[in-house]
Order: structure tokens, then C-alpha cells, then sequence
């Protein structure tokens, strides 16, 4: 079989020429896959300034790439070359394109924590569009960051909260972050994450707990998640000092504060505010439902 240079990726692979058109099989465009280029719009593309190589390719690519990657067939012109840097599928921020790493790790994965081979990372900065390895390396450190995904070398996971808001933007949903401080007792995160969280997502936003210190403090990584998130929600049960200063952080930042109790502490907290108001709640289920009502309230 003949072989010739992607034009993209720059990498020679195995050509089939019919007809008008070539089909570049397994280049990093389409690792997997192939894609077919008309044959008079290769030496258009070689062509090409400099510049606008620079621009557009990395571009290409990635349109290649996520189209091939969803098993959708692609067959490139010259003319197709500005009607895809404008169209609306293309990531243009780092947000944008970190969407797009989430999706792809969405499609390759049955569930949370399931492991995500890829291999040689610089073959794959065209699954964010990027031009270049350090934006994709960017994007992933900003991913871990946020607690989305984990990464082991070349392995890769998506987190609890990494694949619930891979699932809403597959949906076509933007969730907005809700930061949850509950404490550790008596199974109560793994209750609240199997019954409140996805109530919460019906609401329109993406839980994830506040993680605690090995010491069991809020530290600045908790303090941040806080700061990012649009709402806060603060479990006061056990007259936890830690949810009353995460509460007071989120108020003095602007960030709406839920607050919840457990009935057989709610007359026993140190700080009776009407401020607060914390919900009075009995079982996870219940709270779900006053949860959903107090969110959805008009």
C-alpha cells in the first residue's frame, strides 16, 4: 500500500487512493480510524503559508480526531478549511478545551475510575485542538487540579465528579460547582454521594466534597474549591467547627450557603443563627427532596 505525510499531523501512514480522494489511515488525526482528503486540495493545503499551517492544522486535527473518534466519517477539501475554524464545535478557551478532554475521556470509559491508557502524550494534544504539547499538559494539570480526573503517568481516571459533569456536558448540560462540606461519620459521604448528588445535579449543579487536611483541617485547597464553586452546601451535624467556617468563607465571598443538620443535633448546635437556617433532616432520602424544593423555589 502506498504511503504518504498526513498534511496535519505530519506522520506517514499507509494512503488508499479511489476515485478524487485519499484515505490517510491510522495518522494521529485518526489513530484509530482514517479520514479521506480530495486529492486536488493536498497540494492547496502544502500551499499554504507558514502561518497559517500554524493556525489551522492543529485545528484540523482535532476536528479529525473527535469526529473519528465518535465514528463519524470525514472527507476534507480545501474548502472546508474555514468553515471549520469557524464553526461552533471548536474549542476556542482552555475551558472549551478541556470540555473536550472530558468528553473524550467520558467515551473511552465505562464509569468513574475506570483507566484511560494514552501513550506517548505529545501523539495526543490534538484531543483539546491545541497547537502545541504544553497547552494539552496545561489542560490536564488544570483538570487535575479541579479534581476531575487523576492521572498516573499515561494512565488516566475520571473522578465521581469528573465523570458526573463529563455526562452533563455529553447531555448538553452545564452544571455549576457546589461545594459539599459533610464530615466523615457513620457513612454518611457515601450515602449523601448514592442519594443527595444526583438530586442536586436535577438542580443544575455538580456536588463534590471538600476534602480535609490529613489533620482534619480546611486547607487552602479546600478554602479555593470553596471560592470556585457557585453554591455551598454545609452539614452542621456533629457541631462541626470546620462547616461553620466554611459557611462564614462562602458568605464573605458572595457564594449562596445551604445549610443541613441532622435532627438529633439540631438542638445542640453551639451557633443558633436564623441567618443560617440550616435544614433539619432526618434521612438522606429526605433530605434530597427539601434539598430540591429549597433550590428550585422560585
Amino acid at each position: 500500500m502506498e504511503t504518504k505525510q498526513c498534511i496535519f499531523c505530519g506522520k506517514i501512514v499507509p494512503v488508499q487512493a479511489k476515485g478524487e480522494t485519499y484515505r490517510f489511515v491510522g495518522c494521529l488525526c485518526a489513530p484509530e480510524s482514517s479520514y479521506k482528503l480530495r486529492a486536488d486540495s493536498c497540494d492547496a493545503y502544502a500551499a499554504l503559508p507558514v502561518q497559517t499551517k500554524q493556525l489551522l492544522f492543529p485545528i484540523l486535527s482535532g476536528y479529525i480526531r473527535e469526529l473519528t473518534d465518535c465514528d463519524e466519517p470525514v472527507c476534507l477539501s480545501i474548502d472546508d478549511a474555514e468553515t471549520i475554524r469557524n464553526s461552533p464545535r471548536v474549542p476556542v478557551t482552555v475551558e472549551a478545551k478541556a470540555d473536550k478532554l472530558l468528553r473524550f475521556f467520558y467515551r473511552r470509559s465505562g464509569g468513574p475510575n475506570e483507566t484511560i491508557v494514552l501513550r506517548q502524550l505529545g501523539d495526543h494534544f490534538n484531543l483539546t485542538y491545541s497547537p502545541n504539547l504544553q497547552e494539552l499538559v496545561h489542560i490536564i494539570e488544570k483538570l487535575r487540579d479541579e479534581r476531575l480526573i487523576e492521572r498516573t503517568g499515561s494512565a488516566f481516571r475520571l473522578t465521581e465528579s469528573g465523570w458526573r459533569e463529563a455526562a452533563a456536558k455529553a447531555e448538553g448540560r452545564r452544571l455549576k460547582r457546589c461545594a459539599v462540606v459533610v464530615r466523615h461519620r457513620d457513612g454518611m459521604r457515601g450515602e449523601w454521594a448514592e442519594t443527595v448528588f444526583p438530586r442536586l445535579e436535577q438542580c443544575g449543579f455538580l456536588p463534590s466534597y471538600v476534602e480535609y487536611t490529613p489533620t482534619g483541617k480546611l486547607g487552602d485547597d479546600a478554602l479555593q474549591s470553596i471560592a470556585d464553586s457557585k453554591l455551598l452546601i454545609a452539614d452542621l451535624s456533629g457541631a462541626s467547627p470546620d462547616a461553620y467556617l466554611a459557611a462564614g468563607y462562602a458568605l464573605g465571598l458572595d457564594v449562596p450557603v445551604v445549610c443541613t443538620v441532622q435532627r438529633g443535633d439540631a438542638d445542640r448546635l453551639p451557633v443558633q443563627s436564623g441567618h443560617l437556617r440550616p435544614i433539619v433532616w432526618e434521612q438522606a432520602a429526605g433530605l434530597a427532596d427539601m434539598l430540591q424544593h429549597r433550590l428550585t423555589a422560585p
